[in-house]
């Protein structure tokens, strides 16, 4: 498994991921902050690779010298199988090379399913954001 930034050349196959793992008012609010992001910073997108092919995506955001993670997507096939964490730990990476003061996970209707993959990531009920931070404001 590889984990590496989004490439521009990665956009159909993240798009066709995001298809098919979240519901439809996910998928188009998602896409819409993934736009948002990748003009911001695209280093914070990443994605998990294997055999080739994109299984995995993990959207981040900093805000107010706070680190988000705000989406994580895997293919069904791949899900309980360490590329959530993988791509948890490196976007933590990510957040401590630009020494966020802290790292909050975004929680909203769409992901309280995936909130025990966090967990098992090793972050707590207090980590969790539910505020309403949508990748909406400028980056800081």
């Amino acid at each position: 498994m590889l984990v590496r930034s989004f490439h521009l050349s990665d956009y159909v196959a993240v798009t066709e991921l995001f298809k098919h793992v979240l519901t439809e008012a996910c998928y188009e609010e998602t896409m819409e902050a993934l736009t948002r992001q990748l003009s911001w910073d695209s280093e914070l997108v990443l994605i998990a690779i294997e055999n080739e092919q994109i299984v995995g995506v993990i959207i981040g955001t900093i805000d107010n010298n706070n680190g988000y993670y705000y989406r994580i997507a895997v293919g069904q096939e791949y899900q309980r199988r360490g590329y959530g964490k993988a791509l948890i730990e490196s976007m933590r990476q990510r957040f401590l090379q630009r020494k966020v003061r802290k790292i909050m996970i975004t929680v909203d209707i769409h992901n309280e399913v995936v909130l025990p993959v966090y967990e098992s990531a090793g972050y707590q009920a207090t980590d969790f954001s539910r505020s309403p931070h949508r990748l909406s404001i400028v980056n800081g």
